[in-house]
């Protein structure tokens, strides 16, 4: 038996800076920064039988969410979906309204609890918009994360969710982008391996194609609940 919560599995799958000048990107990333973004190291294993993992709360935010200032544009990134196609996040997510996340499916704690407390809000949003939504996992350990592995871990949560795995640089230079922190996974000597990764959420409106909000790490269900249908619908106010 799996160790967290999770959303009953749906059948059907989803439809097929220069250095010398400080840019506008280089702005919003440097707030970004300073706001929440911190790393989540997470060692190789899955959590205990029985046990929920508790993920980490951030002290940067009362209720789990930030509203940029300045919205964050998506990252460019090409790889493959965990359906073995290549995937375009930019093109194949535009008009959509769309939570990304970066993480492994090996972790034992944030991803699985995030990954879930998406899927228990996703399932309170009416049909029609929880098919327009797009759940985008990316994984930051290519080598283990294969397709297969991806569509199986995702399909724990919502068949429709997308997991994307490919090239470590390109994800790495992706979630850099829009300043989140990912490192090469580690193999250590009794052979473990641990993943830094960020922890945040980053939600893209289907108006602009831009981030305005990041949910941090421990963000509760209840806040994507309440979320979900205003970001759906283009609201960023």
């Amino acid at each position: 038996m799996r160790a967290f919560s999770r959303a009953p599995v749906r059948p059907t799958r989803r439809p097929a800076l220069s250095t010398r000048r400080l840019t506008g990107t280089a702005v919003r990333l440097g707030a970004v920064a300073a706001l929440c973004l911190t790393a989540a190291a997470c060692a190789g294993g899955q959590p205990s039988s029985g046990e929920r993992p508790a993920a980490a709360t951030s002290p940067s935010s009362s209720d789990g969410a930030i509203r940029l200032d300045l919205p964050l544009p998506k990252p460019a990134l090409t790889l493959t979906d965990d359906e073995g196609r290549p995937f375009d996040f930019v093109a194949r997510t535009a008009g959509r309204p769309v939570l990304l996340y970066f993480g492994y499916t090996h972790c034992p704690d944030v991803c699985p609890t995030t990954m879930a407390d998406i899927a228990n809000a996703v399932k309170t949003l009416p049909e029609a918009d929880a098919e327009r939504l797009r759940v985008v996992f990316v994984t930051t350990d290519p080598k283990r994360d294969t397709s297969d592995r991806l569509n199986e871990w995702l399909a724990a949560f919502d068949a429709r969710f997308i997991g994307l795995t490919g090239d470590f640089d390109a994800v790495q230079k992706a979630a850099r982008s829009v300043g989140i922190a990912v490192e090469k996974p580690v193999e250590g000597a009794d052979g473990d391996i641990t993943a830094t990764h960020g922890a945040q959420v980053l939600a893209f409106s289907p108006a602009d194609g831009k981030a305005h909000l990041i949910y941090t790490s421990g963000t509760p269900s209840q806040r994507y609940t309440a979320d979900l249908p205003k970001i759906v619908k283009g609201e960023t106010a």
